[in-house]
């Protein structure tokens, strides 16, 4: 089967990513090797990974046994709250790394600001020294709200590549998308399902364009991401459920469609405050 060409985003750093990839959160590391390999298979080449997620070790078996060359995937893994600060964040990456068998990621990301901490100013100028390094391409960040982004880009050099915030119809974060845009930050959707937290893939809004495409409602909202422009990586375990979630390029929601999806924002956040993780 010809495998789709997935759409890549420009980031403002120069480099891309694929907008759409396999995300492993809760991913139970035993099995990681097993799904991550299974993602490849259906044709995925973006993986994202963290450290406090246990299996990066996992996806880093994937990859080796997969065969495919390593300029062709793109690996994002991220720094979790209790290794922020300059040292910690050198040995943090270091040990992601070695758990990856790679000798680079493409994007490395600190997961939370905690700013309750307040060490992500200092952690971001380590992340500066990890790009100018060259062992990561790129650097971003994680959950981070307007007021946080604010500080990073008064105080630092580097405008991050991604925020990758939770963001799905019922919660759209229309402030940090806005500010995203402006300075050209590129958005990752995490949890872009709503994490089965309510009713989305029943709701007339997306089981109507579901109807008319002949798709499934969360091809529907996987769809809606992208066209938002989006990167969106959906997760599953089941090989079948894999290939449906990528298998969103052979059609397009018109405008009404996307308006009623967009229509269904009501700021419910169904993970943590940023504010509160600390």
């Amino acid at each position: 089967m010809t495998q789709p060409l997935v759409p890549r985003v420009q980031l403002n750093d120069g480099n891309s990513i694929p907008q759409l990839g396999f995300g492993v959160f809760k991913v139970d590391p035993k099995q990681t090797e097993r799904i991550v390999a299974e993602a490849l298979e259906v044709g995925y080449r973006h993986i994202d990974t963290a450290r406090i997620y246990g299996n990066e070790a996992g996806v880093g078996r994937a990859i080796a046994e997969s065969g495919i060359p390593r300029e062709q995937l793109f690996v994002t893994t991220k720094l979790w709250n209790d290794d922020q600060g300059t040292q910690s964040v050198f040995d943090a990456f270091d040990r992601s790394l070695e758990r990856l068998g790679l000798d680079h990621v493409d994007l490395y990301l600190i997961h939370w600001p905690t700013p309750a901490n307040d060490r992500y100013v200092e952690t971001w100028r380590a992340f500066e020294q990890l790009r100018a390094s060259g062992r990561t391409r790129s650097i971003g960040v994680s959950n981070f709200l307007v007021p946080h982004l604010e500080r990073l880009l008064a105080e630092t050099e580097t405008v991050p590549a991604v925020d990758q915030i939770e963001l799905h119809p019922y919660h759209q974060q229309p402030a940090t998308a806005a500010f995203a845009e402006e300075h050209r930050i590129a958005i990752e959707a995490w949890g872009p399902l709503g994490q089965g937290k309510y009713p989305l893939l029943e709701l007339p809004e997306v089981t109507d364009a579901a109807g008319a495409h002949g798709v499934t409602p969360a091809q529907v909202v996987i769809r809606w991401h992208l066209q938002r422009g989006h990167i969106v990586f959906p997760k599953s375990n089941r090989p079948e459920r894999m290939a449906e979630n990528f298998d969103v390029f052979g059609f397009e929601l018109d405008e009404a469609e996307m308006d009623a999806i967009t229509g269904l924002e009501r700021e419910g956040r169904v993970s943590s405050h940023p504010d509160a993780v600390n």
